[in-house]
């Protein structure tokens, strides 16, 4: 897939949310959607994360984090730099960006943000927006120690390839949670990330329509 084709559906997207236009519905909306494992909450915190796509050669990569093992939720999984929405942020694209400087040190001078998309709820209560940039190489990145273990890329056309989407499952509260997962060697992807990611899958490959 080509860059002007990334740019042209994430742009797309994005100004149809952003217009109220009506728009296809992408495979999860939240935590809850493969299964009811809980009550939603009533309420949901605002939340963004930056999705670093890498214009690598011969193709873009997804830059990524692996949380440290002494994080006081989420600890070791795999997520997209971000975090919750400060009362000084302007909108979701800032707290992307500022997210995205102070965990891995990803300076914003080298992200063009082309647009967000939908939506994910968390079973934790957080609304998050995925801000969608383009990440030019020459970067360097500085992962923060208190939250981040590893911070690495895995290339965009293994989330594009539908073989390598799964559902697993696992006991939650005395109840099996299903939830998407794309593994990719070590790295195991699951849950809100994987979400994000089936839903920037449906984005970039659904057929286009009027």
């Amino acid at each position: 897939m080509t860059v002007d084709e990334i740019v042209q559906r994430v742009r797309d997207r994005s100004e149809r949310l952003a217009s109220g236009l009506p728009v296809s519905k992408p495979p999860l909306g939240s935590d809850f959607s493969l299964n009811g494992i809980a009550s939603p909450p009533t309420s949901w915190r605002p939340a963004a994360v930056l999705v670093p796509l890498v214009r690598r050669e011969p193709g873009i990569t997804v830059l990524l984090t692996q949380h440290t093992e002494d994080m006081p939720s989420h600890a070791g999984q795999i997520a997209f730099p971000g975090g919750r929405v400060q009362a000084d942020d302007v909108d979701a694209v800032a707290t992307a960006l500022r997210e995205t400087e102070e965990e891995v040190g990803l300076s914003r001078r080298f992200v063009e943000v082309i647009g967000v998309v939908d939506h994910y709820r968390t079973g934790t209560g957080f609304e998050i927006t995925p801000v969608v940039g383009l990440v030019t190489p020459g970067f360097v990145t500085r992962a923060d120690p208190r939250e981040v273990a590893d911070v690495f890329e895995v290339p965009l056309a293994h989330f594009l390839d539908e073989r390598n989407h799964r559902v697993d499952s696992r006991l939650y509260q005395g109840r099996e949670r299903r939830f998407y997962a794309m593994p990719y060697g070590k790295r195991y992807i699951w849950g809100a990330t994987a979400g994000m990611l089936k839903n920037l899958h449906y984005v970039l490959t659904a057929p286009v329509t009027a």
